[in-house]
């Protein structure tokens, strides 16, 4: 890996809208969803986590061959376990009646990197536009390599303390993620809660940094983006208001979820399906296990895994991770162009 600075190629000042679909990984995220948001002026991203690599190189070819215009790809940054043996035991007795309604064994709760060096590799071998991490940020070895190669090296961070050591580490940007998002939170610590401070409070705590600055977190329509960018964001990243876009792999129970606030009114953060603080919609799954998940990401994850496949499967939004912000009743079907130019400043 080569050490020496380069200018980027990329920079958010270059997009004709300053809208970032949000990596999402387990479905979301598709090549075909990320060639959209480029082509309607906004920057597009794919989701490596939970994807090997070979996987992650495919998306990248198959996204260069639907577009020219560039794109960003995410990476999941390893951390050491911080599960507890008796956690685990006592986690995966509760699970074993749900095993039972679907018919599925649990599934291996191993701690592994998520194919990191191996993606790294990819990365550097294909230099996308935009590289960002979430779950931490890696050192500045890396960073550095990619920046030779072209890469824009953007950190999510939740905090001030980790937007210090993100810069420190060489991040060009900082994606600002509030509580209000969907999904999993990018806080650094593995086992600990994550910070409750507002986006907007957030983002004018980081306001004397002198990086770029992405508004994430219930940023769901073209008032949500302007309110983002008058506190000084020089853009905002959505993941929910895309999860109903046509060109979105959102499974057809979280699809219905979405359009159903009548059944599901309200979100909620848990660790209950992955170890790790992350919001969905509130439904049967987080009622029943919230109060005895322990932190454990990936260990617990994986141990889910075959009950949220088979209740997928089965189109029973109730045992389904339905990841989504505070504002996803904004979220609408149809072509990503036409959700790009509604939450267009």
């Amino acid at each position: 890996m080569g050490t020496e600075r380069q200018t980027t190629r990329f920079h958010l000042d270059d997009l004709k809208i300053p809208v970032i679909q949000a990596p999402m990984a387990g479905g979301p995220s598709t090549p075909e969803l990320a060639a959209a948001v480029c082509a309607a002026g906004g920057l597009g991203f794919l989701a490596a986590g939970y994807k090997t690599a070979t996987a992650m190189r495919t998306d990248m070819q198959k996204l260069t061959s639907l577009t020219d215009r560039p794109f960003g790809v995410n990476l999941f940054v390893p951390q050491p376990s911080v599960l507890k043996p008796d956690a685990l035991q006592r986690y995966a007795g509760s699970l074993a009646a749900d095993a039972e309604r679907f018919g599925v064994s649990l599934g291996e709760p191993r701690h592994d990197d998520d194919d990191w060096d191996t993606k790294l590799e990819v990365l550097l071998d294909l230099a996308p536009a935009v590289v960002s991490f979430t779950f931490d940020f890696p050192p500045s070895s890396v960073v550095e390599a990619l920046k030779h190669r072209g890469v824009y090296v953007i950190a999510t961070v939740t905090s001030r303390d980790e937007a210090l050591r993100a810069l420190a580490a060489g991040a060009d940007a900082l994606c600002v993620q509030g509580p209000e998002a969907g999904g999993h939170r990018g806080t650094f610590a593995a086992a600990a809660p994550p910070p409750e401070v507002p986006l907007h409070g957030l983002l004018e705590s980081l306001s004397d940094l002198e990086v770029p600055l992405i508004a994430a977190g219930g940023i769901a329509t073209a008032e949500h983006t302007r309110a983002a960018l008058a506190v000084g964001a020089t853009a905002v990243q959505a993941g929910t208001a895309f999860l109903l876009a046509d060109e979105a792999g959102t499974k057809p129970a979280h699809r219905a979820a979405l359009s159903s606030p009548e059944r599901f009114p309200t979100t909620g953060v848990t660790r209950a399906f992955s170890g790790r603080n992350a919001r969905g919609l509130y439904n049967g799954f987080m009622r029943r296990h919230d109060g005895e998940a322990p932190y454990g990401y990936p260990e617990i994850h994986h141990l889910t895994t075959p009950l949220r496949a088979a209740a997928a499967a089965a189109g029973d939004p109730d045992w389904l991770n339905l990841w989504a912000g505070i504002n996803y009743r904004n979220a609408a079907e149809g072509p990503a162009a036409a959700i790009v130019a509604s939450l267009r400043p």
